[in-house]
């Protein structure tokens, strides 16, 4: 399928839905007051995708519908993303780690195959810090740093100090969020040509998080550390980092040195499991094979 075709068959997650399974979607409320939304599809051991800063379930149309056959495939929307409550309180990967270990434990689920895309990936270490390497069968990291601000030249990082404030700053009000947005979609997450429908989903999903919501996870994404996290994932499970090609040199030689036990892949954008399903998805799919 050509680039150009993938957001008529894809977007809004309208993509191949297995037949054989329906989409169960449902809330939880994790604290008085505060429900995250989330998504359930298909039977077997579990397969839970976390997206990233300020973004949905809707981004993982693809993976629900390539994987909903054979496994329990969760989603949710974190606290104030999409159609979770926007709160004042816990916009931080610390309570979105409890928030996912709140949802696990109301659906039954034990040991699951942790897949975060982005900041999303910041949640799933979160988890596995907090509970323990035995709380998951498997990992993978879809196109961040465990350290995504070190200051330092040549670690894999999400930028310098200057272009992370330059960020943070845009991000303060709904226009600087919307271009920002916008912008880093264009750029740097999507290779097909950025339509005004595209456009659209995209805004959409991430202006569902207020200016104050979107910069105070930015920030504590930023200042997040997982390296420690990570070492011990990489020593004791399945371990995958799926990187987008414009950093690739840097981020596998950093993957390569620090977490030698890790596979990493490179292709794509910041968005490539979702652009490009069909060389995504047999990479989880190899790394759930290795799974005992």
């Amino acid at each position: 399928m050509s680039r150009k075709n993938i957001l008529g068959s894809c977007l809004a997650a309208t993509c191949a839905v297995s037949a054989g399974a329906a989409l169960a979607g449902d809330y939880l409320e994790v604290e008085p007051g505060v429900e995250i939304y989330y998504e359930v599809q298909g039977e077997g051991p579990a397969l839970v995708l976390v997206p990233g800063w300020t973004f949905t379930t809707e981004v993982f149309a693809n993976q629900f519908g390539a994987f909903a056959d054979t496994y329990r495939v969760i989603s949710f929307d974190p606290r104030s993303h999409g159609r979770s409550t926007v709160t004042l309180e816990g916009n931080n990967y610390t309570t979105q780690g409890a928030d996912l270990k709140a949802l696990l434990d109301h659906l039954g689920v034990e040991n699951p195959a942790l897949v975060g895309w982005s900041f999303g990936c910041l949640t799933t270490w979160e988890f596995i810090k907090v509970n323990g390497v035995e709380s998951a069968a498997a990992h993978m990291c879809i196109d961040l740093s465990p350290t995504p601000l070190t200051g330092v030249d040549g670690d894999w990082a999400e930028g310098s100090v200057a272009d992370i404030a330059g960020f943070y700053q845009a991000v303060q009000t709904s226009q600087g969020h919307r271009d920002v947005i916008n912008w880093y979609a264009d750029e740097v997450m999507i290779e097909q040509d950025y339509t005004s429908e595209l456009s659209q989903w995209v805004v959409d999903q991430s202006m569902s998080s207020p200016p104050w919501v979107a910069s105070a996870y930015l920030a504590a994404g930023m200042f997040s550390n997982y390296m420690a996290t990570a070492k011990e994932i990489d020593a004791a499970m399945p371990s995958s980092f799926v990187v987008a090609d414009h950093w690739a040199d840097t981020a596998v030689a950093y993957v390569n040195v620090n977490l030698p036990n890790s596979q990493v892949d490179s292709f794509g954008g910041h968005m490539m499991f979702w652009e490009y399903p069909e060389q995504f998805n047999p990479i989880l799919g190899n790394m759930l094979d290795k799974i005992k």
